[in-house]
């Protein structure tokens, strides 16, 4: 009996090398399409190792550490969060974010573009990266990334400040005055849309206008009448030329 089943094995092999021998066409592998895609990114992180709860716990201490300022340990901290759940954008987006402000911007670009990749309508994401292009100097990247943050959410303000940021910079002065006009319609108690505003509008010639604008920004924040506090506008998107910009501003404006 054990003969006989060595046979029959002997034959199977032999019919499925013949099967294999007579293939003369390559196998074409499923490039391309969305099932192939969601097998293999299951097969590189198996949902055994998903923990989206120990992930929340992670993501709470690496936002607490970022509250109280030490980048550092909140970036590590954030990193493992993302790494328990990593099909969530709310994880790469957090990450990334820390990531920019800890002052790794390529690696916050990768980390966002992530989080873009899993969910491309994900407004939120769409905001930080295009804030990151800006202040990276990436102004046609910034635009193009804030624009398909406005198909997405017309009265987004964040994108409309950021906008006239950009454009300001790329010497396009109707697009800064419209993007910074339409911020401080959204946001009209926060002066940095006023602020934008303003060295648009000086950018543009129109001097009057700009002083009367910033002088909106006073009104809001009488810290706009020190040249100290104008350092934090880096913070804020502003590039050094346009703090510079802005200093002729506060030293023309009245107290």
């Amino acid at each position: 009996m054990g003969r006989i089943r060595l046979t029959w094995m002997g034959l199977l092999l032999t019919g499925l090398w013949g099967l294999g021998g007579c293939q003369t066409e390559p196998i074409t592998p499923l490039q391309g399409s969305t099932w192939a895609e969601d097998t293999l990114a299951a097969l590189a992180y198996p949902a055994f190792l998903v923990d989206t709860g120990t992930a929340e716990r992670y993501r709470q201490q690496g936002l607490a550490y970022r509250s109280g300022g030490d980048l550092e340990r909140s970036v590590a901290t954030l990193k493992i969060a993302a790494a328990l759940d990593p099909y969530n954008p709310n994880s790469h987006i957090i990450l990334g974010w820390t990531q920019h402000l800890a002052g790794d911007r390529p690696i916050a670009i990768t980390t966002l573009t992530t989080a873009l990749r899993q969910d491309p309508d994900q407004v939120q994401a769409l905001n930080a990266l295009g804030i990151v292009y800006l202040v990276e100097g990436q102004l046609d990247q910034a635009t193009a990334t804030h624009h398909r943050a406005l198909e997405l959410k017309p009265d987004n303000e964040i994108a409309h400040y950021n906008l006239s940021l950009a454009y300001q910079r790329l010497g396009n002065w109707d697009a800064a005055i419209h993007h910074a006009q339409e911020a401080t319609v959204l946001e009209p108690q926060n002066p940095h849309p006023w602020v934008a505003l303003a060295l648009a509008l000086a950018a543009s010639g129109d001097s009057a206008a700009a002083q009367t604008t910033y002088q909106q920004a006073i009104q809001i924040d009488r810290r706009y009448l020190s040249r100290s506090h104008l350092d934090h506008l880096d913070r804020a998107g502003f590039s050094a030329p346009q703090i510079d910009a802005v200093a002729k501003l506060q030293a023309m404006a009245s107290p």
